[in-house]
């Protein structure tokens, strides 16, 4: 059964040991993983925490398991579009898992005040841009 919780402190290390995987984070310029310390993600956590719910962050988890990340970040002075992402760890991947949660965070940022969402992929990640065609979105240059 997929989870799908706001993240809270007790969610850092996940969060942490997702953006040190390689695999993970090799789209989005980290290909040897983003390694944070305690504090940098102690840090992140409280402007997200104090942000929301204009700001929003989501642990993923599979029967139990994390599996991964999705998040969105509303721009008023631009719209209220908002930034979209989702990151899972690979054992995650290809089940349905980024659909669910990646329509979670879609709703809950219309909930909150979007009037548009948009992701901003790598045009190498094959798999994320299936992803973002499922879900409907456009393609721009």
């Amino acid at each position: 059964m997929i989870e799908i919780k706001e993240t809270t402190e007790g969610d850092l290390e996940n969060v942490r040991s997702l953006w040190a995987d390689g695999d993970v984070m090799r789209y989005v310029g980290f290909p040897d993983g983003l390694h944070q310390s305690a504090e940098e993600m102690r840090d992140w956590y409280n402007f997200i925490s104090s942000s929301r719910p204009r700001v929003n962050h989501y642990s993923v988890f599979d029967d139990g398991e994390y599996c991964g990340e999705t998040y969105y970040e509303i721009d008023a002075e631009h719209g209220n579009s908002a930034a979209l992402d989702i990151k899972l760890f690979k054992f995650a991947r290809g089940k349905g898992i980024a659909y669910k949660a990646l329509s979670f965070a879609i709703g809950e940022a219309f909930k909150n005040g979007a009037e548009k969402v948009w992701v901003d992929p790598s045009p190498k990640n094959e798999k994320a841009l299936a992803l973002y065609e499922r879900l409907h979105f456009e393609r721009k240059p």
